[in-house]
């Protein structure tokens, strides 16, 4: 049986040492923080509470883009900074990150003359990262592009180009290349304490989910990158800190190929909620979303609210010809976004008018907090993260390395779908045992791809798995949960863990999945029926 690699991270993690950077939580932010850290020298070590990217960072609408909404409400610094970090992620992860032709569809003689115009802004600050030329299409070119459009009043379309990527996938390759740097990352280690000295944050107590130990670790500079959970951590240094964050929802449904079976994605610019909404070819289905709705607290398994899916099934219905129903959708979910208040309103209204630009404040005892943001500038987020970490932790001040900074797994080479977020890791991931037997006939996914993701990406559970190395429960919610013994008992055999333990999993995964489902759940078989022994 292969060694199981967690026990060598956690004495890593815990070793007798003062960190320079000790980065707290394991999504965009944070990750791209610890790389940024690590890439310049600095001996860094990253706690995440769950998985990573188990909360935001994997549920978005799989966009890498500059933000055409936020040109129309002239935000065009974060445009600029946006359309600028796409193109140097497009270069430096070229095995996640593709063009995708969007097309704007005009059912008003005025919506292409105004729409266009606004996206030739949008190729023009993207300067020479720009993915492609916007353009006029006519009826039959709109078509061409998106058959399923609603063809009664089509006038025509614009054509813009952004980015398309899985985040979890981005995710677990800045794992790897935090790795590659010598940078040293614990999942399921959630921090239940500050350390301080003489006032100032010096390091962190974490619980290890997984032996039940307590452990301390010491740090220069201390990170927090919680996402919408970083006023958690702020009270840790003082119970009485002002909230930054008025949390926000978007939700996504996902369909059928069949709804969109065109070469590009579908983007309509104006709803009834405010925002814009997309339908996006991705891994051979359709995400169609998203919302915006304000949420009092935050949750770590956030559910799509009915009037959420309603809404986005009622506007792709006016799109869309076939219209998807209810019965078409394959799984469904949710993100929160932690969107940093307005200080002279407080919070209250639309959150749909918030900035989505990053926020870094320094606290009175130097805990740097980090929130905001999107993905597609997790780069730059970590960039002026590390500047601000060097200067007051009276680091080495280093350049920046990362906008040149091929991620793991690097590779130009066209492969299949779904084998191609391995980049140059794809042969050794199909050399492994189960590279021919598929997890399940409507999922693409291999036995091989499971051991792969806990030999070398950190996954612990059959969530991890299902949800994040893989994407079978955003996929198809009902085919994963069928899925799930098997994948739970290459867990237990890869982790040495015995039959209940793999039942256990599969319960719990069961219960997770079911909040991704419209309807009633599928029923599964004895999850312990062929989980080997532990021997």
């Amino acid at each position: 049986m292969p060694q199981d690699p967690r026990p060598a991270a956690l004495v890593a993690a815990t070793a007798p040492t003062t960190w320079d950077v000790l980065v707290i939580g394991g999504g965009a932010s944070g990750l791209g923080t610890a790389v940024e850290a690590a890439s310049r020298g600095h001996r860094t070590l990253l706690l995440e509470g769950r998985d990573y990217a188990a909360g935001t960072s994997s549920r978005s609408t799989k966009l890498v883009h500059g933000g055409v909404r936020y040109l129309a409400q002239g935000n065009v610094s974060l445009v600029r900074e946006a359309l600028r970090e796409r193109g140097l992620l497009r270069r430096n992860a070229p095995h996640l990150v593709r063009d995708l032709g969007f097309v704007v569809p005009a059912y008003d003689w005025w919506a292409g003359p105004y729409y266009g115009v606004g996206l030739k802004l949008y190729d023009l600050l993207a300067g020479r990262l720009n993915l492609g030329t916007s353009k006029y299409l006519g009826r039959d070119a709109a078509l061409e592009r998106t058959p399923t459009l609603q063809t009664e009043g089509l006038k025509g379309g614009i054509l813009y180009f952004d980015g398309q990527f899985d985040d979890a996938r981005l995710a677990v390759t800045l794992l790897r290349t935090l790795e590659d740097h010598g940078g040293v990352a614990l999942n399921y280690a959630p921090v239940t304490g500050l350390l301080k000295e003489d006032g100032k944050v010096v390091g962190a107590r974490f619980h290890d989910a997984e032996t039940g130990g307590e452990y301390e670790v010491r740090a220069r500079a201390v990170v927090n990158a919680t996402g919408v959970w970083v006023d958690e951590i702020r009270r840790m240094e003082d119970p009485g800190v002002k909230p930054m964050l008025s949390p926000s929802q978007g939700a996504h449904v996902v369909v059928d190929r069949r709804f969109l079976p065109g070469d590009s994605a579908i983007m309509i610019p104006r709803t009834d909620d405010g925002r814009v909404l997309f339908a996006v070819p991705w891994h051979d289905h359709v995400v169609i979303g998203t919302t915006d709705t304000p949420v009092p607290e935050a949750s770590p398994d956030p559910r799509p609210l009915e009037e959420e899916i309603a809404f986005i099934l009622s506007t792709a219905g006016r799109y869309l010809d076939p219209a998807p129903t209810r019965a078409d959708v394959r799984s469904v979910f949710a993100g929160l976004r932690p969107l940093v208040k307005n200080e002279k309103t407080d919070g209250v209204g639309s959150t749909a008018a918030l900035s989505r630009d990053h926020v870094i404040r320094v606290s009175p005892g130097g805990l740097i907090t980090l929130t905001g943001g999107k993905w597609t500038t997790y780069r730059r987020m970590g960039e002026d993260t590390v500047d601000r970490a060097e200067r007051l932790a009276g680091l080495p001040e280093r350049l920046s390395v990362t906008p040149g900074l091929h991620l793991h797994g690097w590779s130009r080479e066209e492969r299949p779908d779904h084998w191609k977020v391995y980049g140059s890791d794809a042969e050794r991931v199909q050399a492994l045992p189960g590279a021919d037997r598929l997890l399940h006939p409507e999922l693409p996914y291999t036995e091989a791809e499971l051991r792969w993701g806990i030999r070398c990406e950190g996954a612990r559970t059959v969530e991890d798995l299902l949800a994040r190395r893989t994407r079978a429960l955003l996929l198809n919610a009902r085919a994963s949960i069928e899925a799930a013994p098997r994948a739970a008992a290459l867990l237990a055999e890869e982790l040495g863990k015995d039959a209940a333990w793999a039942g256990e999993q599969v319960r719990r995964y069961r219960e997770v999945a079911g909040g991704y489902i419209l309807g009633e759940l599928p029923t599964v078989s004895d999850p312990q029926a062929s989980v080997p022994s532990a021997g």
